[in-house]
């Protein structure tokens, strides 16, 4: 029998390794994607069944490419999780319109281009998942968040759109609001008085993100809130 297929866009320390590993260890094929080919490679020697395909998700022409390969080279696709995210952190004055589009290209556009890619395939297969890895600020725009919290919102409402289209065929989609700062060397040293309590892990946001692909069809989840105990919220 062959091994389902799992892609994930936005490969990177943290919550991407995380999500290729949980596959990985369920049974998928899975196809790692990011701009980074040299970092996928080692990845691919530390997870089983691991493919690093180098990808830009602001470049739309790259997609068909992109995704072909992965079909033909490790099977139909049967998930998609959306890992990118971007976005500059700054007020109405201090946001440049550059700033601005680049956060909506990665966050909005690029879903909608990985999402026309795998749906296809979903449907050969009569059923899927696709899982987007949001934040809070799609829900509310903080006074410093104009970029982030513009996209971001911008993305939530377009995996609703797709829910509402795709669902009916049984493509599962789904939209995981992360609250809380991962776990890392980088936050740790940059939150040097917060305790263990804070932080979240990235293998226990794979697990719950396993969890959404698994779920019968009478009883899907479309959003998920996602935070460790000790976040204020």
């Amino acid at each position: 029998m062959n091994k389902p297929v799992c892609v994930i866009v936005g490969v990177g320390p943290g919550n991407g390794v995380a999500f290729s590993r949980k596959f990985s260890q369920q049974g998928y094929r899975v196809a790692m994607l990011a701009r980074n080919l040299e970092y996928l490679k080692q990845l691919e020697t530390e997870i089983s069944d691991s493919h690093g395909y180098q990808y830009d998700v602001t470049d739309v022409e790259m997609a068909t490419e992109v995704f072909t390969r992965i079909s033909k080279e490790l099977g139909t696709i049967s998930v998609l999780i959306y890992n990118a995210g971007a976005g500059a952190f700054a007020n109405i004055e201090q946001t440049t319109v550059e700033s601005f589009q680049r956060a909506w290209e990665v966050n909005a556009r690029g879903l909608l281009v990985a999402s026309q890619q795998v749906i296809p395939q979903m449907r050969k297969l009569q059923g899927g998942n696709i899982v987007i890895i949001g934040a809070t600020a799609s829900l509310k725009g903080g006074a410093n968040f104009v970029p982030f919290a513009s996209a971001k919102a911008a993305q939530r409402s377009l995996a609703q759109s797709l829910a509402r289209y795709l669902d009916p065929e049984k493509i599962h989609v789904s939209y995981v609001i992360v609250d809380g700062v991962i776990n890392s060397t980088r936050t740790r040293q940059a939150m040097p008085d917060k305790s263990d309590n804070f932080f979240m892990l990235s293998d226990d946001i794979a697990s719950s993100v396993f969890f959404l692909t698994q779920q019968p069809s009478s009883a899907w989840t479309f959003e998920l809130d996602l935070r460790p105990y000790a976040e204020k919220w």
